[in-house]
């Protein structure tokens, strides 16, 4: 009568239960040309995005009317102002 022994598991030699083996490596980066702009070709012109700016004047009348309703004084106003308008 011979017996044998099933295992639940196979560790490799040098191996422990406790440390699973390491995951596959990952996949090579993939390597590609950028293309080359032509000598005589023209350039693409950048979308600009947003609204448009109000004019500096325009915003320095909007700051220190802001100023204004906020109670400043008009030195203090006027530092305001600057600093609110080149936002």
């Amino acid at each position: 009568m011979a017996v044998s022994t099933a295992s639940a598991q196979v560790v490799p030699p040098g191996g422990s239960q406790f440390n699973p083996p390491l995951p596959p490596p990952p996949p090579p980066p993939k390597i590609e040309v950028p293309a080359i702009p032509k000598l005589d070709a023209t350039l693409p012109v950048p979308k600009v995005q947003g609204l448009p700016r109000d004019s500096f004047g325009d915003r320095i009348a909007k700051c220190l009317q802001d100023g204004a309703a906020a109670g400043l004084r008009p030195n203090e106003r006027s530092a305001y102002s600057r600093a609110c308008a080149n936002q």
